[in-house]
């Protein structure tokens, strides 16, 4: 909704690389029956989020539909479609207003298209061997949705007696709702099931999701799989949430944590002692981690990918795809968007040709054709790999009995030599930028420019 947003839900959501804190918190290991049972079709996903107000010239549902064509040939498996509901008028931020203050949840905004429409889009999409997940605002409603005059009951108070937003927030736009009462948690499940029986969608990204109690989530996945398989992500960072309600979560941390690395010379180390906290300690192997490098909030009310990230960008997403998580490409990051885009006003992506849509098409090709690389416990585990400067130098393997990767990232601005010392190292590879086969093993040389990640993909024998 706005910048507080992001900086809130971070601060809520324990930064995880700051080990001490976040240990004492979730001193436990997580076995890996804490997950959710995930759909077929998820095990080797990739996420794209559509801003439809920005997505096309028309920012309409069916221009949208236009470009599903180049989408699945992008390779990308699950659309998320950010909220298409009316949008409240009482308190409206600019122009149009927030996507995130609902006026009726069961209905589509008319500057989009209609339920026709949407139900075209979704249809389209599944012809196309893809997914769609709806972004679901369960925490809050527009002030202007009926549910206030007719439920009043619904809503949470302040001191004064009065309805308000949601406590801590400046999302003057909309009012908190109150999970107490049983019946608002049966009308929003109810809403949630339309979608899913008399749309078709897949599943849903579920707003500010650590605002809304636990058990709710948990009901709700419940009455979602009687209907069909499908995928749930929270926009929130919090182990137990995997446990019966959602497949994915997001992972600010590690957003937070590369962003330190690329400008603020937090260096190999902390991107070893993330993935040595997050694999040990914290989360079930089957916990999809969402590794986004730019979502809405982040463009609107922070930075670009470009400014976010730096000379190291490409390798940040290089990491997002070879590491452990499943990846997220936010619109307009393969056309090599420049904009800060407007949140609450008509401010239509720039699509161009661009390199980094080229090396996302390849990277989930990568990822797509090499199990190893797949999410939570369908693909392998990262095994560190040491080598002679591991302050500069961070290495990884993951192989399982048919394929694997061995990936190694310069996460700094000069350029170095690394010998390979320690780890499973050995075999026969293809690197991924030249197509050249070569034999690593302890103590051969790799050598990197600045901010450079070099992936080697594992021949067989």
């Amino acid at each position: 909704m706005m910048k507080l947003r992001t900086l809130a839900l971070a601060s809520a959501a324990c930064v995880l690389v700051t080990l001490p804190a976040c240990a004492q918190s979730n001193a436990n290991p997580a076995p890996d029956s804490l997950s959710v049972t995930h759909a077929d079709w998820a095990r080797d996903a990739v996420l794209y989020q559509i801003n439809l107000r920005q997505f096309t010239p028309d920012g309409t549902i069916t221009a949208a539909q236009d470009q599903l064509p180049r989408l699945a040939e992008m390779g990308v498996d699950i659309l998320w479609l950010m909220p298409i509901q009316p949008i409240g008028e009482v308190n409206r931020k600019g122009t149009l207003g927030s996507p995130y203050s609902i006026s009726d949840y069961t209905d589509v905004n008319p500057e989009l298209g209609t339920l026709d429409d949407i139900r075209a889009f979704v249809d389209a999409a599944h012809d196309l061997g893809m997914e769609v997940i709806l972004d679901w605002v369960a925490n809050h409603s527009a002030w202007d949705n009926p549910l206030v005059e007719d439920h009043p009951d619904w809503y949470s108070r302040n001191w004064a007696g009065e309805m308000q937003p949601p406590p801590g927030t400046d999302w003057s736009d909309v009012v908190d709702f109150n999970y107490d009462n049983p019946d608002l948690r049966d009308y929003m499940a109810g809403a949630m099931e339309f979608w899913v029986r008399e749309v078709g969608f897949d599943g849903f990204r579920c707003d500010v999701a650590g605002f809304v109690p636990l058990d709710f989530w948990e009901r709700v996945r419940t009455d979602l799989e009687a209907i069909k398989p499908v995928f749930m992500l929270a926009e929130w960072e919090q182990r137990d949430l995997h446990r019966h309600a959602f497949d994915a979560t997001y992972a600010w941390s590690w957003n937070n944590m590369m962003h330190d690395v690329a400008l603020n010379d937090a260096g190999a180390g902390a991107v070893r002692g993330y993935y040595l906290y997050e694999d040990a300690n914290a989360w079930p192997r089957d916990a999809y981690r969402l590794r986004y490098v730019a979502n809405h909030d982040q463009n609107s009310w922070e930075a670009t990918q470009f400014d976010r990230f730096g000379d190291a960008l490409e390798a940040v997403i290089a990491l997002s795809f070879t590491g452990t998580g499943i990846p997220m490409i936010y619109n307009g990051q393969e056309a090599g968007n420049m904009d800060q885009l407007e949140f609450f006003e008509r401010d239509p992506i720039i699509w161009r040709e661009h390199p980094i849509g080229d090396l996302y098409t390849r990277l989930i090709a990568l990822r797509r054709d090499t199990p190893a690389l797949h999410n939570g416990a369908a693909g392998a585990v990262m095994q560190p790999v040491s080598t002679s400067q591991d302050d500069q130098v961070f290495a990884f393997s993951r192989r399982d009995a048919e394929s694997g990767v061995l990936a190694i990232f310069n996460w700094s601005a000069a350029p170095v030599t690394a010998t390979l010392e320690d780890g499973p190292i050995a075999g026969l590879y293809r690197d991924f930028d030249t197509d050249d086969a070569l034999e690593l093993d302890t103590g051969s040389e790799v050598a990197l420019g600045p901010w450079q990640a070099r992936i080697f993909i594992a021949l067989s024998d």
